[in-house]
C-alpha cells in the first residue's frame, strides 16, 4: 500500500498534468512489450509492435531490466510530448544525473562496458541512447500517439470537471474506486510494497498516463526535496478504451476529431490543451509560421482557443469549449 499524506497546502498545490512525456512513455510501452501476459486493451497493439524492434532500438531496450528498477526517462528527458525535444533535454541532462540514474539499473555483461561509458559521461554513448529512444518511439508509440495525446486530454478535461464540481478531494476520491481511498489527508493506493510519503507542502502532480493498466507509480527525485513527486495514472481503464487507440495516425477511425476539423487543425487543438506558443506548434505540426496563424486564427474564431502574448512569445490555449470537444473527440 502506498500512502500518501496531504497537509492544506499540499491540497492547494495539488495540479494535472497533460502527459508524462514521449520519452518516458516510450520506456512504459517497452516495459508492457516485456511483460509475459500483455492485458486485453493492449494486444492488438502489441501484435502490431512486436517483432519491430530492431537492432537500431539496441541501446534503450538493453537498459529494461527482467526486474528491479527501470530507467527514470521522465528525470532525464523530461515530459515534453514531442519526441525531438525529449532527445534535446536528455543529450542535455548533467552527467551526474545520467549516472545517479543508470546505478540502480540492472544490464547485463554483453552490455556493460557501454552502460559504463554511458555513466562515465561518454558522448557517443549518450548519443546512442538518444538514438534508441527515437527507434524505439517511432515503432512503438509515435503510430498511435495523437490518438493516444486525444485520449490523455480526454482524461484530464474530466479531471478538471471534477475538481470544478467538487474540489481537489472529490478528484483524488474519483481516480479509482478500485486501486484508490480517499481518507482524508492520506491517499491510499494499491502498491507492490508499503511506502509512506510525506509531502511536506510541496504538492503533487497527477499525470495520466497510456502504457499502464491498473497500477499507480510514484515518481520523485530522492535527491532534491524541493522536486514535485509524480503519481501517474492509468488513462486506460477498460478493454474498448485501448481497442480505439490501436490504428496508425491519420485513420479516421483512430482520429474523429480530425475527421471534423481536419488532422493538422486538430492537432492544434491538442497541442493547445496544455498552452503551446506559435514556435512550438509549427515545430509539432510541422508546418510554416503562416501556416500556423492560419490555423490558430481559425481555431480563435470558432472560440476553442484563446491567444495571449507572454514576454516575447505568444500562447494559445484551448478554451472551456476546446476542451469539451477534446473530450468529445473520443
Amino acid at each position: 500500500m502506498l500512502r500518501i499524506h496531504f497537509t492544506a497546502e499540499d491540497l492547494a498545490r495539488t495540479r494535472v498534468a497533460g502527459t508524462i512525456g514521449a520519452a518516458a512513455e516510450t520506456y512504459y510501452s517497452l516495459e508492457m512489450l516485456n511483460r509475459r501476459t500483455v492485458p486485453l486493451p493492449f494486444q492488438r497493439w502489441r501484435a502490431a509492435v512486436a517483432g519491430r524492434l530492431g537492432e537500431d532500438t539496441g541501446p534503450l531496450t538493453t537498459l529494461l531490466p527482467g526486474r528491479g528498477p527501470g530507467l527514470d526517462l521522465l528525470a532525464l528527458a523530461g515530459d515534453s510530448p514531442d519526441i525531438d525535444h525529449a532527445v534535446e533535454a536528455l543529450l542535455r541532462a548533467p552527467r551526474t544525473r545520467v549516472r545517479r540514474e543508470l546505478e540502480p539499473v540492472a544490464v547485463g555483461s554483453a552490455h556493460m562496458s557501454w552502460a559504463r561509458a554511458l555513466a562515465a559521461g561518454d558522448a557517443d554513448a549518450r548519443r546512442s541512447l538518444a538514438a534508441g529512444l527515437v527507434a524505439c518511439h517511432r515503432v512503438a508509440v509515435a503510430p498511435y500517439w495523437a490518438a493516444s495525446r486525444s485520449l490523455l486530454d480526454t482524461v484530464r478535461a474530466q479531471y478538471a470537471r471534477t475538481f470544478l464540481e467538487g474540489g481537489v478531494e472529490a478528484l483524488l476520491a474519483a481516480l479509482s474506486p478500485l486501486l484508490v481511498r480517499w481518507r482524508p489527508p492520506v491517499l491510499e493506493v494499491r502498491y507492490p510494497r508499503p511506502v509512506e510519503v510525506h509531502l511536506g507542502g510541496r504538492g503533487l502532480v497527477l499525470v495520466p498516463t497510456l502504457f499502464s493498466w491498473r497500477a499507480f507509480s510514484l515518481l520523485y527525485d530522492p535527491y532534491d526535496d524541493a522536486s514535485v513527486p509524480r503519481l501517474t495514472v492509468p488513462a486506460v481503464t477498460e478493454p474498448a478504451t485501448g481497442a480505439a487507440l490501436w490504428h496508425p495516425d491519420g485513420s479516421r477511425a483512430a482520429d474523429p476529431l480530425g475527421a471534423l476539423l481536419g488532422r493538422t487543425r486538430a492537432a492544434a487543438l491538442r497541442a493547445a490543451a496544455d498552452g503551446c506558443s506559435t514556435t512550438e506548434l509549427a515545430a509539432r505540426l510541422g508546418v510554416s509560421l503562416a501556416a500556423v496563424s492560419q490555423h490558430t486564427k481559425a481555431l480563435r474564431e470558432a472560440r476553442l482557443i484563446t491567444t495571449s502574448r507572454r514576454g516575447g512569445s505568444v500562447l494559445h490555449m484551448a478554451t472551456a469549449l476546446g476542451r469539451e470537444l477534446l473530450a468529445g473527440g473520443r
